[in-house]
């Protein structure tokens, strides 16, 4: 076997006995009935899953099949609409843990591996490499999911919940869309965004956030504002677009600017920006700075709470 096919073989093979096959169901005329499926993969020794919230959501009675074909009831511990996402709990002996990665140190370009059960064939493997980071994808419930990798690695049906893993065998998303008909989109929540909601779902079944409104994108600093400025950032948020009738629409920010501080503190990522956003002390009124065209503005927002 050639050294680039063995790395692949030697990413996968550490993390697929992690992932499971998920498949849930509800009464139907007082029987219960399959309802569906998807994919998750265990990340703590004790029996918790991650998965996608859309895969659990409704169920009246959810089985685990580990990769020994084990089926496991489990229970759910918190769902979070607004990022898909959501924590199971099994309890059995023996588990095999997935290594929760760094998504921050991810680069467009980088090889992911993506590792599910789409249309009900168990532990699928497919491959790809990212195309994008930093993206926002629109959730079931209307809700804009920011901090999303975008990669061409194959998801279908029955994927959602599944890990993408680097050569290395790390965790760095979990699988959550493909958009139907375009060919080669497929997006995954990054794990950094996904270890704050479990915390919140582990603690409390449900998450804090405050919701802006902004459709957002990560984008490079021109050098020359940066060094006029004295910016301590390399990079900043591009407002893509405004949500009508949110937080962002009666603030003076506007599509086209990039903001480059949020609560007074400088913020480079996405996920920076989400981890300022899960502070309850967040709702109040809130400065923001932005670039717009070669001028840096100051301006407020006053952020409201969406709890799931």
């Amino acid at each position: 076997m050639d050294s680039y096919s063995q790395m692949i073989v030697d990413a996968v093979s550490m993390v697929k006995n992690a992932v499971v096959k998920i498949d849930v169901y509800k009464k139907v005329n007082g029987k219960m009935r399959p309802a569906g499926s998807g994919s998750g993969f265990i990340f703590s020794s004790d029996g918790l899953v991650f998965t996608n919230c859309h895969v659990v959501n409704g169920a009246e009675k959810i089985m685990v099949s580990l990769l020994n074909e084990n089926e496991i009831e489990a229970t759910l511990v918190g769902k979070d609409p607004d990022t898909d996402l959501a924590i199971l709990k099994i309890y059995s002996e023996g588990y095999s843990v997935a290594r929760l990665g760094d998504a921050e140190a991810l680069q467009i370009g980088q090889i992911v591996i993506a590792i599910g059960n789409p249309l009900g064939y168990q532990h699928t493997v497919t491959m790809g490499v990212v195309s994008a980071l930093g993206r926002t994808l629109r959730s079931q419930n209307g809700m804009l999911v920011d901090n999303v990798i975008q990669s061409d690695a194959a998801l279908n049906p029955g994927n959602s919940g599944g890990p993408m893993i680097t050569t290395e065998g790390n965790v760095v998303g979990v699988n959550t869309a493909i958009i139907q008909g375009a060919q080669g989109l497929s997006f995954s929540v990054d794990i950094n965004t996904a270890k704050e909601i479990a915390s919140q779902l582990i603690a409390n079944g449900k998450v804090f956030k405050a919701y802006l409104g902004f459709q957002l994108q990560e984008v490079s600093i021109n050098s020359k504002i940066k060094h006029h400025y004295h910016l301590p950032n390399d990079k900043g948020l591009f407002v893509v677009n405004v949500e009508e009738n949110s937080p962002a629409s009666r603030s003076q920010v506007l599509p086209g600017d990039i903001i480059v501080s949020f609560n007074n503190k400088p913020v480079q990522s996405l996920h920076q920006l989400f981890k300022e956003l899960t502070k309850k002390e967040i709702l109040a009124i809130t400065d923001i700075s932005v670039i717009r065209h070669t001028e840096l503005l100051n301006v407020s927002i006053s952020p409201v709470a969406k709890a799931a």
